[in-house]
């Protein structure tokens, strides 16, 4: 259990993955950035004890770039497997990092995978790959960037079963930075309080949210002995804002919160 990476539950997201990957049902994760997707997929592949591929998706993914390509080596051509074929061939797990990022020719080959029939055709080979009973097809994306010209097609999102991440409420965040940190509760609680304070200016002032993977660069500062209110404007705000006024603005938030203390333990006490 050890080589399971943490994750804290928050609802029946651990059971409903689990009867999707016994049914060999696709999924797709939507939430915001940071909120711990990427942490979740990790979780319930190794705790699955099944390979993971992750493949972070942009504006020039190719289909190649998923399926695989011919390259030239020692005089030679040879087939080399993208990772989605890859993960079909070994029965792994591969999740699709803000699937909607990918263009949507790219995204068109998950079709047939994520339907009943479960293949792969590989058309500069010949081949049609058979997905292994353990292969499981797993994306996800931010509903917060969704515009005309960045959404998921329906015929493609109806493929999928869907849960829904946000960020956890405070007692489920204050123990998710503790520990990945080692922070103090009471730190960890005032990082909390702040970036749910800055969470209520989404969509007003800022463009997204402070999220829990800020929140555990700032404790990662602070547990090493940075000053907390310095931690903060490197690890938190800075990050969420390039306008010089707004970070300012946010600052005060931040010193409004945070309650600088000499007793933060760090890990390199002499």
């Amino acid at each position: 259990m050890s080589d399971i990476p943490f994750y804290q539950n928050q609802n029946n997201e651990v059971e409903l993955f689990g009867h999707a990957y016994n049914n060999q049902l696709p999924l797709l994760i939507k939430g915001p950035t940071g909120c711990g997707k990427t942490r979740f997929i990790q979780h319930m592949a190794a705790k699955l004890n099944r390979p993971l591929y992750t493949v972070a998706c942009h504006d020039d993914l190719t289909a190649a770039d998923l399926v695989g390509r011919h390259l030239i080596g020692d005089g030679e051509t040879y087939w080399q497997d993208g990772p989605l074929t890859k993960a079909v061939r070994e029965g792994a797990i591969c999740y699709l990092d803000e699937v909607v990022e990918a263009r949507k020719d790219t995204t068109v080959v998950l079709h047939p995978l994520s339907d009943d029939r479960r293949i792969l055709p590989i058309e500069r080979t010949g081949e049609v790959l058979t997905a292994s009973p353990e292969f499981m097809l797993v994306v996800s994306y931010n509903p917060g960037y969704q515009n005309l010209l960045k959404g998921m097609k329906p015929s493609t999102r109806q493929r999928f079963i869907s849960m829904r991440f946000d960020y956890s409420n405070i007692e489920t965040e204050t123990t998710i930075v503790q520990q990945e940190t080692q922070i103090d509760k009471d730190t960890a609680t005032q990082l909390i309080e702040l970036a749910h304070a800055l969470r209520v200016l989404k969509d007003h002032d800022l463009e997204e949210s402070a999220s829990t993977r800020l929140l555990v660069y700032a404790a990662t500062l602070i547990k090493s002995g940075f000053d907390p209110i310095d931690a903060c404007r490197a690890a938190i705000i800075e990050p969420l804002s390039d306008d010089e006024e707004t970070v300012e603005a946010l600052m005060e938030v931040v010193r409004a919160k945070i309650v600088q203390t000499k007793s933060v333990a760090t890990s390199r006490d002499i």
